[in-house]
């Protein structure tokens, strides 16, 4: 990959994942092509490889889009990240040094600290390093990295599902029951409880497609 087509991608990748281009748009290649002051080319092996990673999808005569999945699609990504984010817990919670440790207590306190201003999105970023955290801390490479594309994946739901009542506030209280549980080296508590706060099921899923729908309404 050229150093113009890893810079492309990155700025890309980093404008949907933070919300620049939401779920559904449509991504223009000319108008791309005249924003990074570049050919097409560069243009066309980001999007494939953005489609590769799930963040784009390419629909056939109708053109390239953020991608956008029905909430039953949505529902059963959702459920399998719960199940990776609880095995890394489980390992972590075996495995965890203490610098990682220290560092997982850190993310926390900066997540305590975004909930008191009220800031969506400055929990989110604070969020985001304390599951890297738990990554980190499984010393399985190979899984860490699946947590990290799906987590890469879902960035955009994630982050909208914050925006529901008191959302922040439940998510902070179900990172501290992870954290303690890691803490104590209790795997299976660890587990259940990185379950429990990323599964949508019942209310959490509504309030996600409430959210969705007031962030990308119907056209």
């Amino acid at each position: 990959m050229s150093t113009n087509t890893h810079r492309i991608r990155q700025t890309l990748e980093n404008a949907i994942l933070n919300g620049d281009y939401l779920p559904g748009a449509r991504l223009d290649p000319d108008a791309l092509a005249q924003q990074f002051a570049c050919s097409r080319t560069p243009i066309r092996d980001v999007l494939q490889l953005l489609e590769a990673s799930g963040l784009v999808q390419v629909l056939p005569k109708r053109g390239t889009y953020v991608t956008q999945w029905s909430f039953a699609e949505l529902a059963e990504r959702f459920e399998v990240m719960a199940e990776v984010e609880a095995s890394c817990a489980r390992l972590a919670a075996r495995r965890i040094t203490e610098a990682e440790l220290v560092a997982f207590t850190a993310a926390q306190a900066a997540c305590v600290a975004a909930a008191g201003t009220g800031d969506a999105e400055a929990y989110y970023a604070s969020n985001t390093v304390f599951h890297h955290c738990l990554y980190r801390a499984t010393h399985n490479s190979y899984l860490e990295a699946e947590a990290l594309r799906l987590h890469r994946m879902l960035q955009p739901y994630r982050r909208l599902q914050l925006r529901s009542r008191n959302r922040i506030a439940g998510s902070l209280g179900e990172h501290q029951a992870i954290l303690d549980a890691v803490r104590h080296g209790d795997a299976e508590a660890a587990a259940a409880a990185t379950h429990a706060h990323i599964i949508v099921q019942g209310d959490r899923f509504h309030d996600l497609v409430a959210a969705l729908r007031e962030a990308i309404p119907a056209s």
